[in-house]
């Protein structure tokens, strides 16, 4: 309390700003504005009362729960929460409506202070404000679970993707041998279909899978995650490097699945990633269901009340898998993709193209062009032609 006294008096005694006084007391500058705004609406004024102890000064400040109703009408502060995740709702608008209906309760500043104090009280992962459908924020848990794979009997570590939306922390968990890419990216497309929408940002933690250059700034996105995220008309923003806060969501979402899923499943042998999936989605439907502690209702009843209304609906067809690659064609008008070879426009000789094969078709693209399109060869050595993209005189046939 003694440093209570100091910021007051500088303030209130010397007129120095908040920032001046935050060096001076070596607090931060919202600490001091805190205690301004809890003096303010404790109607203390400067100078202090020369009988007012350090204890009755914390009491005025930072009153118990039962001392801040008095004859005022509490606001309902789960429902001020619930309600500030809906795009462009603020706490100047629910206070408003708060003063519509109860005309002689808190001042806007008593009010705005009174949710503070009770966002405090509630698990980390809720405290920060997510817009609803807005985020999806995803991830790797760091504990894998060993599966006998039954063909072979061997013992494998399969690898359990985490997904979980911003605004009601409705989690969805799955389990894949391995990080690949594909896992990466097939994974994202059933937890849309298991949330039944799509979100406006995905966030991943600078993947490997999905962000080829993890930068400050500008990271480079893995085309395959880039086109995925475009036709579910989404995108993807990773959480920046060394900025904790960017990827909490996740983090906390990992941690309950590592307590609440895989940690219940320890004990636990299985055969076969369909057993080990089985089990996740069990332990996962308790997860979604659970409780919340110090708030009404549970992941599931805010998922559908907040979340689920506001999510963008899923486009006609699934999103197909597809590999981006860099290829330079030969002077046979032809580019060499997994040892077999795909004709391009001769004009296209020994320049680079992008190559983009899916597991039925290779796309070959100059510039953003798509210039040719061929059914996808499998083995080694084969060769798709097509005829018309050779000029009179040119050979029609490159295997010589």
């Amino acid at each position: 309390m003694r440093k209570v006294k100091e910021i007051l008096r500088l303030r209130w005694g010397l007129g120095l700003g908040v920032r001046q006084i935050a060096r001076s007391c070596s607090v931060s500058h919202s600490t001091v504005s805190e205690v301004l705004a809890r003096a303010e609406t404790a109607g203390l004024s400067w100078p202090l009362p020369e009988d007012l102890d350090e204890a009755t000064l914390e009491a005025m400040l930072y009153p118990a729960p039962s001392q801040t109703k008095g004859s005022k009408p509490l606001p309902d502060m789960e429902y001020i929460h619930k309600e500030l995740r809906r795009k462009g709702v603020t706490l100047q608008l629910l206070w408003e409506e708060y003063k519509q209906a109860h005309p002689d309760g808190y001042q806007r500043s008593q009010f705005c202070q009174l949710y503070r104090d009770w966002a405090k009280t509630i698990d980390v992962s809720m405290r920060q404000i997510h817009i609803a459908g807005e985020k999806m924020f995803v991830d790797y848990a760091g504990q894998k679970v060993p599966v006998i794979e039954l063909s072979t009997g061997e013992v494998r570590e399969a690898s359990v993707f985490i997904a979980v939306l911003g605004a009601s922390n409705y989690t969805y968990a799955e389990p894949t041998w391995d990080q690949t890419l594909e896992a990466w990216i097939s994974a994202h497309v059933r937890a849309f279909e298991f949330f039944g929408g799509v979100p406006r940002v995905i966030v991943p933690d600078n993947l490997k899978s999905g962000v080829k250059q993890p930068d400050y700034y500008e990271p480079d996105i893995n085309l395959t995650y880039q086109e995925m995220a475009a036709h579910y008309n989404a995108v993807v923003l990773p959480a920046r490097v060394r900025k904790p806060k960017d990827k909490a969501k996740v983090e906390e979402a990992v941690q309950n699945s590592e307590r609440r899923i895989l940690a219940r499943l320890r004990n636990r042998t299985f055969f076969g990633l369909a057993e080990l999936r089985e089990a996740i989605r069990e332990a996962l439907e308790d997860l979604n269901n659970r409780p919340f502690q110090k708030m009404d209702g549970c992941r599931r009843s805010l998922f559908l009340s907040l979340d689920k209304p506001a999510l963008q609906p899923l486009p006609g067809t699934r999103y197909e898998f597809a590999l981006w690659k860099k290829a330079r064609a030969n002077v046979d008008y032809h580019v060499e993709v997994d040892h077999n070879y795909y004709s391009v426009p001769y004009q296209l000789a020994r320049q680079e193209v992008e190559v983009r094969l899916t597991a039925s078709t290779v796309e070959v693209l100059f510039k953003g062009k798509r210039m040719a399109s061929h059914r996808r060869l499998y083995g080694k050595g084969q060769y798709s032609t097509l005829k018309d993209q050779y000029g009179e005189g040119r050979l029609g046939n490159p295997g010589w």
